[in-house]
């Protein structure tokens, strides 16, 4: 619905509409990736077979602080990452508009719990998870602490920071863990909609006054380098010495590819459409180096990365400040549906 009339149709739009995303389709449809019931016992056995762990299977608790470390701050993302573009829904510019980025923010929402159920699965309690990010001891994207200044940044965020994420995640969709894999894929196709949609803003304020280019031109300005952030910092060539969790994540296959990796096959694949769509990347270093076959770009500011990380980004505060506030009005519902639930469980009890 979104896209079709002014993308180019033979390219993909994003990494979830990629062979790599359809070769994880095929391994999940046809069982590939799981564990059966006459697979090895080891864990060392089933990641050297390339099968799933499941939360049934021993895993040394080094793996299991991994991914609950990760699994965490993707639920973590998806929920603050509401904030940036929620901020908007009152004031889109059309009915047409606020229905859509209503539905978009509603997925970031389902997003969430599936990755908080998903990490449930490894021994940690979601209550336990949502403390560790009200205290600042577990993190999420840095991307979702820079402001929303314009309807043009719904569409930045779609097309960009929703771009990275698919990039990130889609080889995510072949994750070792299961739960984890398995949440992916939906993810994966939902996040495809949202690229489109952000793809579409830009398209549609590009065909517009010179004011209105001007302001997508301005939030892609803003957004372009904390979106190549997002894959993390270099862990290639010589970052590879310099510690990280890249290496071990990879030999254990929940990590496919490196996050320089992934950042190259995004720049790659949004300079075409950055080029469609008639806006200018914020980087005069970007060229096409036809003897790697890669677009070359210029230098990121990994100062600033680190900055944000550790809570000095411009909406660092507001943006737990809010989360806080929202989870304490809502410890009604939650009281409520616990008090309904062990209402139910009891109601069962007495007809058993």
């Amino acid at each position: 619905m979104y896209g079709n009339d002014f993308a180019v149709p033979d390219e993909p739009l994003n990494a979830a509409e990629t062979p790599d995303y359809e070769a994880a389709l095929a391994e999940h449809a046809a069982g590939e990736m799981d564990r059966s019931a006459e697979s090895r016992a080891s864990f060392d056995a089933l990641i050297a077979a390339d099968q799933r762990i499941e939360p049934r299977d021993d895993m040394p608790q080094e793996y299991r602080d991994t991914l609950i470390r990760q699994i965490a701050q993707h639920a973590h993302s998806e929920i603050i990452g509401m904030q940036p573009e929620g901020n908007w829904i009152t004031r889109a510019p059309s009915l047409r508009r606020k229905a859509i980025l209503m539905a978009k923010v509603q997925d970031e929402a389902g997003h969430g719990l599936y990755l908080y159920s998903a990490a449930e699965t490894l021994g940690m309690d979601r209550s336990e998870m949502l403390d560790r990010l009200h205290s600042g001891k577990q993190k999420y994207s840095s991307i979702f602490n820079y402001p929303t200044l314009t309807w043009a940044d719904a569409g930045a965020i779609g097309w960009l920071v929703d771009g990275a994420a698919i990039m990130n995640q889609v080889p995510l969709c072949r994750c070792s863990y299961g739960p984890y894999g398995r949440a992916m894929i939906r993810v994966c196709k939902e996040e495809s909609f949202h690229q489109r949609q952000g793809f579409e803003i830009l398209w549609a304020l590009m065909q517009g006054t010179a004011e209105q280019q001007e302001m997508a031109q301005d939030a892609v300005n803003r957004t372009w380098w904390p979106a190549l952030m997002m894959f993390g910092p270099p862990d290639t060539g010589e970052a590879a010495t310099q510690g990280g969790h890249t290496e071990q994540s990879m030999a254990w296959g929940i990590k496919r590819f490196s996050n320089d990796d992934l950042r190259q096959k995004f720049i790659d694949m949004t300079v075409p459409q950055a080029q469609k769509l008639g806006l200018t990347l914020p980087d005069p270093d970007l060229r096409w180096n036809a003897e790697r076959g890669h677009w070359d770009f210029g230098p990121i500011d990994w100062d600033e990365f680190w900055q944000v990380v550790k809570g000095n980004g411009p909406l660092n505060a507001q943006r737990i400040a809010h989360r806080v506030r929202a989870h304490e009005e809502g410890a009604w519902v939650r009281e409520a549906a616990t008090a309904h639930a062990a209402k139910q469980a009891a109601t069962q009890e007495r007809a058993a």
